[in-house]
């Protein structure tokens, strides 16, 4: 009997031993109770405990875990039902008010997220709700951490992964998007159609300027041509009635010299200036604005005659050909 007794013995105080250590791993924790209330926490490690009088009643990771949120109906603001699925991140700060505070965790988290999530939605325009997506997750965060303060919980991020309208709204968007892209197109088209004419009108009105200005360059170049020629031409008639001058200078020097050496020269002198009078008629008759001489050629010979008699009494008020006419004679010719 006292070896039974020794055996029982040592087995339930091996017993003992044996539930008076508890090993807790990294990134986990224990909540331990006395008597069924609340004694301690254990930390990552090696732990002792009172055999038959502690027990360990929760024992969860401190990490940070994944929530994944069920797909959901919501109706917007616009009355709108969408379909809304999402992702939570969050971890257990602390493990006593997340075992005591609230029966079940995971469900509450879920319950609760899912109802701030339509709470949001219903508060956006179907077209809000895709643009704003990042807005709705910074709410939700700060919502949702303040939420679950009281249960010992920390939300690191939230993300909405789907917002999925119904199929008859999908169709009711895409026709829309489809008379938009249309309506953005036709726009398009118009302006650039503007623009063209807009850019065809500056052309020609730049080419017309271009134009214009051209013609007056060529008036303005053809007048100082013309300006030009008539200068040139009357330069060249100047330097002509220079030279005419000149030569009849030098021609009356030439009659006068011969008149000097040769008495019977002064009749080819008259002949000479009766010549030049039936050339000047000539040119007379060539000009257009000039009054045109009329000469019957049987008085001709008359006509010389006379003009014989004019260069006679000329030359007989003429020095040098004064000088060259004899005493005796009448100063005419023939």
């Amino acid at each position: 009997m006292e070896g039974i007794l020794f055996l029982i013995s040592l087995v339930l105080g091996g017993s003992a031993i044996a539930g008076s250590v508890k090993v807790v791993n990294q990134g986990n924790e224990a909540l331990v109770e006395r008597l069924g209330s609340f004694d301690k926490k254990l930390e990552p490690g090696l732990n002792f405990v009172v055999p038959f009088i502690d027990r360990v009643v929760y024992r969860e990771t401190i990490r940070e875990k994944v929530l994944d949120i069920p797909p959901q109906q919501c109706i917007t603001r616009d009355n709108v039902k969408i379909v809304v699925d999402a992702v939570v991140y969050w971890r257990i700060v602390d493990m006593e008010k997340a075992y005591y505070k609230v029966e079940n965790l995971q469900a509450a988290m879920v319950n609760l997220v899912m109802t701030q999530i339509r709470a949001e939605m219903g508060k956006l325009e179907l077209d809000e709700t895709f643009t704003a997506r990042s807005e709705v997750n910074e709410l939700l965060l700060r919502d949702l951490d303040i939420a679950t303060d009281p249960w010992g919980v920390k939300v690191t991020r939230v993300e909405l992964r789907d917002i999925l309208p119904s199929q008859e709204v999908q169709q009711s968007m895409e026709l829309q998007m489809s008379a938009e892209r249309r309506k953005r197109a036709a726009i398009l088209t118009s302006e650039g159609e503007r623009e063209s004419a807009v850019n065809s009108a500056k052309g020609k009105a730049e080419a017309q300027v271009l134009e214009a200005e051209a013609r007056q360059k060529a008036v303005i170049l053809e007048a100082e041509a013309q300006q030009k020629a008539l200068i040139l031409k009357a330069q060249a008639e100047r330097q002509q009635q220079v030279l005419k001058a000149q030569a009849i200078a030098e021609s009356a020097d030439i009659i006068a010299q011969k008149i000097k050496t040769s008495p019977s020269a002064q009749q080819a002198l008259e002949i000479l200036l009766a010549l030049g009078y039936l050339d000047m008629g000539a040119t007379i008759g060539k000009s257009d604005s000039s009054k045109v001489m009329f000469m019957d050629p049987r008085t001709i010979p008359a006509t010389l005659e006379g003009i014989r008699s004019i260069v006679s009494d000329v030359s007989t008020d003429h020095p040098i050909l004064d000088s060259q006419v004899s005493p005796g004679s009448n100063n005419r010719l023939g």
